[in-house]
């Protein structure tokens, strides 16, 4: 629902003695000693930047990267942290839901707001830039949400490592003013895993998110029903246990990704027999596994080099 909070779950069984945030099931989050003193003082560097700010938003997908700087978030500021998710048919449900039991389960207030990048056709015809008109709409309705609250600072969870990839959207934050705490202390995705690991954050160790119309090669247009086709797709996959997948949409052709130790799994005759019914039933008349198995942005490949 655009505009309205989802019930804020502050109550002491995910508050520490002494304030700190916990977790799920109770783990203390925030307040662990680092081992490694090059990431101790990028956690206390980011602490500080945080409570300077006083009042932000966290543009916030439930995945680590955005998690762990939301739980820092609240850690620092409590109330005065808010988590925003943007809703639209290019988010899977399932990761939807992910995203708000895990804003609850760290106790911070969570903003649900629709988007409608879809209804931009520079977006929907799926450039190679296509990342910047969905940064765009995202940035500026966070902004807008934001500035109604009076808060002045809008974050996400860009860090250090994203800077070796194709990241079109960056432009839309650097020209919206949208700041970037993660990358501005030096995080890697390592640190942030390992910090998140120490804090007790659930998602420490979840495989790295993308939105639904990453599946698609640049140049084929999305709509909704693709989306909708592409997810029902990936559901069975994680219906079938698989815990890092993509389904790649190739017209009338599924091309599947699964993490390299699990692709035997996909000639056991039960599963493959499970994915070609249902991958067919969806629309697909073609299923393939790619060999490399999954990597980050694969569809980018041809792009960077």
């Amino acid at each position: 629902m655009k505009g309205s909070f989802t019930p804020p779950f502050l109550d002491s069984r995910f508050r520490g003695n002494d304030g700190g945030v916990r977790g799920a099931h109770g783990a203390e989050l925030g307040h662990h000693p680092f081992e490694d003193a090059e990431l101790a003082q990028k956690v206390t560097g980011l602490q500080a930047l945080l409570r300077e700010m006083g009042h932000v938003v966290v543009c916030f997908s439930g995945g680590v990267d955005s998690g762990y700087l939301l739980a820092e978030a609240v850690n620092a500021l409590g109330d005065n942290a808010l988590a925003l998710t943007a809703v639209s048919p290019s988010l899977a449900p399932e990761e939807g839901a992910d995203a708000r039991g895990l804003a609850e389960s760290i106790g911070a207030r969570h903003l649900l707001i629709d988007t409608y990048e879809l209804d931009d056709p520079r977006y929907a015809a799926n450039p190679v830039n296509r990342c910047y008109f969905c940064k765009t709409e995202l940035y500026s309705k966070s902004i807008d949400e934001a500035a109604a609250l009076g808060i002045a600072y809008v974050l996400d969870g860009f860090n250090l490592d994203d800077r070796g990839d194709h990241r079109p959207g960056r432009k839309a934050a650097r020209e919206r003013g949208v700041r970037s705490p993660l990358d501005e202390m030096g995080f890697t995705k390592a640190d942030i895993r390992e910090a998140a690991r120490q804090m007790g954050l659930p998602v420490w160790d979840k495989p790295a998110l993308a939105c639904l119309s990453s599946r698609f090669p640049y140049g084929t247009a999305i709509t909704p029903e693709k989306l909708t086709q592409v997810n029902r797709c990936e559901r069975v996959l994680r219906e079938l246990g698989f815990r890092v997948y993509r389904v790649r949409y190739h017209d009338e052709l599924a091309r599947i990704e699964v993490a390299p130790d699990e692709i035997e799994k996909l000639f056991r005759p039960d599963v493959r027999e499970e994915i070609l019914r249902r991958f067919k039933d969806a629309g697909f008349t073609y299923v393939s596994i790619d060999l490399q198995g999954y990597r980050t942005g694969s569809l980018n490949e041809n792009i960077t080099k």
